[in-house]
């Protein structure tokens, strides 16, 4: 693409810190009081007031988002919209491709800009990301039909008192990391690729413990700061504080803590919660349009999108998406793998992650490029936004390190991977 034609991501584009769901994995997240919406709304709002850009040229709203969560889940980037102070009159978009949502709202929105069939040339701007509230509720079936005020109240909460004997609710977090194509839960397609790549228990315990103490290294040095808007948040003393930073980073990761982690999805297995992705909260956004009109609006671009990739995979080995993805974006982009200089590799398993690297090596990619600032075992993977937080991250430190081209790609649940490649313009 032509400077004139080329999609870049204008620099202050901001994503919220990844709170755990459960504090100590019993008590309520600290995002646990807000929606997908409102998360959504808190970078919309953090990613306006740190873009150098008037928000009545923004145009659009594209945001990804996994699953419903809340009551407001299905308006989605409209909630986010508003909630993040854009006017009723910027429409906005929901997108959804699972884990690969938050990378699919970016490429939609570079979409919708370069067809040009809806971009509108007043407002050449489009605010993409995504966000998730993983704090999925229990499901309850077949009490539809029920009178209002017998079991359900209009616009309102179950009475439980009034269930028939028997009812059951169903964990959606749970129901929705079960494959239904591959009969099997998102781990253990993980452990599959683990069996086939030949990866051990030491290998991924020892990934986890690099992904810890890279991100442990990142947060105590203030690289990721320039990345995060801080949200209130109610702490236990019942006093309002602003979290500023990831919260599932292990103060003092242990190998030897980690290898006394039992098996979590099947007798034998290598996957334990200590090398498996965080479940948190989280969401991300940033200001996206043509070079030539961020130039002409006086906006700094941070990096210019030069390639995407998506890709399908055998189910039962989801984990692999990202290799066939990075491939297709490297080609769209004309560069090879020797010439990336980072990559942002979700972490959803530990042996998932390494098999990927291992083909990501005979592409020329270097491991120890790899996730530079730890990812998901170390930081979480709130489903819906993460794709935009790597982005994020993957473009920031681009530019705080002098280097040109960067990955951002990630596994999806089902079968498939997306990649995005990034050019840093700082």
């Amino acid at each position: 693409m032509s400077k004139d034609t080329s999609i870049v991501i204008l620099d202050g584009g901001r994503r919220t810190p990844r709170a755990d769901i459960l504090v100590d994995n019993k008590s309520p997240g600290l995002f646990s009081r807000y929606s997908t919406t409102q998360l959504g709304g808190f970078s919309i709002a953090g990613t306006l007031a740190n873009t150098q850009l008037d928000p009545a040229l923004i145009g659009h709203v594209v945001m990804g988002m996994a699953q419903h969560s809340h009551r407001d889940s299905i308006y989605g980037a409209q909630g986010m919209r508003w909630r993040g102070g854009l006017g009723q009159d910027v429409p906005a978009l929901t997108v959804a491709r699972i884990c690969g949502s938050g990378a699919e709202a970016i490429a939609v929105g570079a979409e919708i800009i370069t067809a040009g069939l809806r971009h509108d040339e007043d407002r050449p701007f489009i605010v993409v990301g995504g966000a998730e509230s993983m704090q999925y509720p229990f499901s309850l079936y077949n009490m539809r039909g029920q009178k209002v005020g017998q079991a359900t109240q209009k616009y309102g909460p179950i009475d439980a008192a009034t269930l028939p004997p028997g009812t059951h609710l169903q964990d959606m977090l749970l129901m929705s990391l079960y494959d239904p194509s591959a009969k099997m839960a998102m781990a253990n397609t993980a452990e599959n690729l683990g069996r086939k790549y030949g990866i051990t228990r030491e290998e991924a315990d020892a990934f986890a413990y690099r992904s810890h103490m890279r991100a442990l290294a990142a947060r105590e040095s203030g690289a990721v700061d320039e990345e995060i808007v801080p949200v209130e948040v109610l702490g236990a003393d019942g006093v309002e504080t602003a979290l500023r930073h990831d919260t599932h980073v292990l103060a003092n990761p242990s190998l030897e803590k980690m290898a006394r982690l039992g098996a979590a999805f099947e007798a034998g297995g290598i996957i334990t919660a200590g090398n498996a992705s965080a479940v948190v909260d989280g969401a991300a956004s940033m200001v996206i349009g043509k070079e030539s009109d961020a130039r002409a609006a006086g906006a700094k671009p941070l990096a210019r999108i030069i390639g995407y990739g998506v890709a399908a995979c055998d189910s039962s080995l989801m984990g692999w998406g990202p290799v066939p993805a990075v491939q297709r974006a490297l080609k769209k982009a004309g560069i090879s793998g020797q010439d990336v200089a980072a990559v942002e590799l979700n972490e959803a398993f530990a042996p998932q992650a390494l098999a990927c690297m291992r083909d990501f090596a005979d592409m020329g990619i270097d491991p120890d490029r790899v996730n530079p600032v730890g990812n998901a075992i170390a930081l979480g993977h709130p489903l819906g936004a993460t794709g935009a937080i790597l982005t994020l991250t993957n473009a920031y430190h681009l530019r705080r390190n002098g280097l040109r081209y960067g990955v951002v790609t990630m596994c999806i649940g089902g079968g498939q991977g997306v990649a995005l490649v990034l050019e840093s313009l700082a």
